[in-house]
């Protein structure tokens, strides 16, 4: 065990504060409108898109100007929270995310919306790192939580379904600007119940200088890697510009990487993501959402689109996934996390995960929800859910509490940015392997009615396509965390798992970690 967290073994607790159910009720509704979000926006983007103009190549920006603005700040945001006081980066995070909100609900062109977004993505990124490390702080005894966690947690896997029939509805009855406006009272009461209620620990401040080099070429690096991505698809991979931005985002990482090793406060410690175990989880789980962010969108655009779907019944056909996503994590991650090696969950997770998606594969006009859709995601969250449950505990577990938060941080960041990079590279593919089979069979289409079933045929080809990559990519993360991820079943030893310096009180019995 490190100096540092032996030391911090011997820290006096600190008394609990009288306010903290109270406060992890705003923090949670904070949780549940990012979660919401999310999944709402994914439910009106069809109507948004036709409102606004939005071309098909540029469509999944509305999804990767928020994921990469979020996943590129997320570190940054971190330690801003750290510097500045995690209860006032909560606040402001949630007044910003209510202005972003207010301007995309205002949006009347598709520069404004993917600005919008980005924006949204921006103050999500302050907030986010906030409400985790308020929760940790404020919740030092070890069942207590656990128990605060768990309802977090349990908010992050619900609201996705309460966002998805949300958005149906609002995008059905009223308009898809609603799907935006209703994050403001959200975000109004959340930071009116924070600003009274929430009373942060002294002492838990990170004075140390900030690392401006690596916020910018961390930030800079992953900009240049998405829009590699997104431009090939209009462009081709072999266009200048498209080579261009993968040559200066390999350079610019590679510069940040130099960069946090020489440093003396580095926004990112290279001990947090060298160690194996959370080496692989970030990886593993970064490859799973890219996976996982594509099938959102095309199964979305089918739906609606190809199957005729109305917004509000395309909410409620994701339901058996996201019931799947909280019975793994619940009733089969949480019951055998205590029992078996993490990669024992993980590894199985992403197969059964990737089952699923195999299932998908065979998605034609006329399939069935009941015999194909409905069994493949339910396949899908069970894995999802059973292989994330182990990964978020040990990514954040056996660091040393000064690395707490920049570990957690490391989480959300390798999730934002899979997703924004799965958006980009699987709407490519599929869009190339559309326009591929339009090439191919529209001319023989003579009439209106032929030509319509070829672009619909064409679609469908396009998103099978790019779901047998996904189906690879989930098969590839299995093999990651059972071959990086080698932590002992929990019970092996003991160490602490605070985003605080003063807080060992998890006391919960897993792997000890050297560093």
């Amino acid at each position: 065990m490190s100096e540092t967290a032996s030391k911090s073994l011997a820290a006096p607790a600190r008394e609990p504060d009288a306010g903290r159910w109270k406060a992890l009720v705003f923090i949670a509704l904070a949780q549940l409108m990012v979660v919401l979000d999310a999944t709402i926006v994914n439910i009106a983007l069809p109507s948004a898109q036709q409102d606004l103009g939005i071309s098909d190549g540029n469509r999944q920006w509305v999804v990767t100007a928020y994921a990469l603005a979020f996943g590129g700040l997320l570190l940054f945001g971190g330690r801003i929270a750290d510097l500045w006081g995690r209860k006032r980066a909560f606040v402001l995070g949630l007044g910003g995310f209510a202005a972003a909100s207010a301007l995309g609900g205002a949006a009347t062109n598709e520069a404004m919306m993917f600005g919008a977004r980005a924006l949204q993505g921006v103050f999500g990124a302050l907030l986010a790192p906030a409400a985790l490390s308020l929760l940790a702080v404020m919740f030092t005894d070890a069942k207590e939580r656990a128990k605060a966690f768990g309802i977090y947690g349990a908010i992050a896997g619900g609201g996705g379904a309460v966002g998805l029939i949300l958005g149906g509805f609002l995008t059905e009855y009223l308009d898809w600007r609603w799907t935006f406006f209703v994050n403001i009272p959200f975000a109004i009461v959340a930071a009116a119940g924070a600003y009274f209620v929430i009373r942060e620990p002294e002492g838990g401040r990170n004075r140390s200088p900030l690392d401006i080099p690596g916020v910018i070429l961390s930030t800079l690096g992953l900009v240049a890697l998405v829009y590699g991505f997104t431009r090939a698809e209009s462009s081709g991979w072999s266009d200048s510009l498209t080579v261009g931005m993968f040559v200066a985002s390999a350079v610019l990482l590679l510069s940040f990487v130099l960069v946090e090793s020489k440093v003396k406060a580095p926004l990112l410690p290279l001990r947090v993501v060298t160690e194996r175990n959370r080496g692989g989880i970030y990886l593993s789980l970064g490859l799973a959402i890219i996976a996982m962010f594509g099938l959102f969108l095309f199964l979305t655009y089918y739906l609606q689109i190809v199957k005729g779907y109305s917004p509000v019944k395309t909410g409620f056909a994701f339901l058996p996934m996201i019931a799947g996503m909280i019975t793994g994590s619940t009733q089969i991650g949480a019951r055998l996390m205590t029992r078996v090696a993490p990669r024992l969950l993980m590894g199985p997770g992403f197969l059964v995960a990737a089952l699923g998606m195999l299932l998908l594969t065979q998605l034609e006009i006329g399939s069935s929800y009941a015999a194909l859709l409905l069994p493949a995601m339910l396949l899908l969250g069970l894995g999802m859910g059973t292989a994330f449950m182990p990964a978020m505990s040990l990514a954040t577990q056996g660091v040393e509490p000064r690395d707490a938060g920049v570990a957690s941080a490391m989480v959300n960041t390798s999730q934002q940015v899979g997703g924004a990079i799965g958006t980009a590279l699987l709407n490519t593919i599929a869009a190339s392997a559309t326009t591929a089979y339009v090439a191919d069979h529209i001319a023989g289409a003579t009439s209106r009615s032929q030509q319509q079933l070829v672009q619909l045929e064409a679609m469908v080809q396009g998103y099978t396509s790019a779901i047998w990559f996904a189906v690879g990519i989930l098969v590839v993360a299995a093999a990651i965390a059972l071959t990086f991820v080698n932590a002992g079943r929990p019970g092996t030893g003991t160490v602490t798992g605070s985003d605080s310096g003063q807080d060992v009180a998890d006391e919960v019995q897993i792997p000890v970690v050297a560093h």
